[in-house]
């Protein structure tokens, strides 16, 4: 899933802005430290982190450390999960329409349930009234409302599939499940994440022949 595609073929890797990506590291690192020393500061600075964060994914900015990949990146700033960084970046990437101060104000953990409304919501995103039910709800408080409003708005039919997996097979199905999770957002449910994990090897295959041969090449 770390390995983008187009039509099948890999994307070629972004030229390599070396004296911008040391400036970036450098930030993301102030940061991280600060946040150690200064647990009280964690709200003030996530926005700027999460728009690093990006910024360094996109310009594969890992490289300037010899990394193979994002993920290592992620494994080596945020030894214990990586999982709030994958949050920060979904803040920035979503939450354009709010702007800094009152995403520092919100804090990033009311930030990260508005992310799923936007997700939810896209264009039609009314952004004033949940910016104040973020800035005056207690945290908890905020979050059932969110997933109030998520649960109302659930109204694409469903089903359920089955059918059987050796245990050997779990580790791996698993392990591809979270990946997904953590690239698309950890409110997206098990069969979201597994559509786009689809979605990513069918995009790799090449159907135009109609040949089914074709996949196992």
């Amino acid at each position: 899933m770390t390995c983008l595609t187009s039509n099948g073929r890999p994307l070629l890797a972004p030229k390599l802005n070396r004296r911008r990506a040391v400036f970036v590291l450098s930030k993301i690192d102030e940061i991280l430290a600060w946040e150690k020393n200064a647990d009280k500061e964690r709200d003030v600075r996530f926005v700027e982190l999460g728009r690093y964060l990006c910024e360094a994914r996109a310009g594969q900015y890992w490289r300037v450390d010899n990394l193979r990949s994002f993920d290592e990146f992620l494994d080596k700033k945020f030894p214990e999960s990586r999982r709030k960084a994958y949050y920060l970046m979904a803040i920035h990437e979503h939450l354009t329409p709010i702007c800094k101060r009152e995403l520092e104000q919100i804090g990033w953990t009311k930030a990260r349930e508005l992310v799923k409304v936007v997700r939810r919501d896209r264009q039609g995103f009314d952004c004033a009234p949940w910016v104040h039910k973020a800035s005056t709800m207690r945290r908890e408080e905020f979050k059932r409302e969110v997933d109030r409003y998520l649960a109302g708005k659930e109204t694409e039919p469903w089903g359920i599939i089955s059918f059987k997996l050796y245990k050997s097979q779990l580790p791996v199905i698993e392990q591809a499940l979270e990946n997904a999770a953590l690239m698309l957002g950890m409110d997206r449910s098990r069969g979201y994440c597994l559509e786009m994990i689809c979605a990513d090897f069918l995009a790799g295959v090449n159907l135009e022949s109609g040949n089914p041969d074709d996949m196992f090449v």
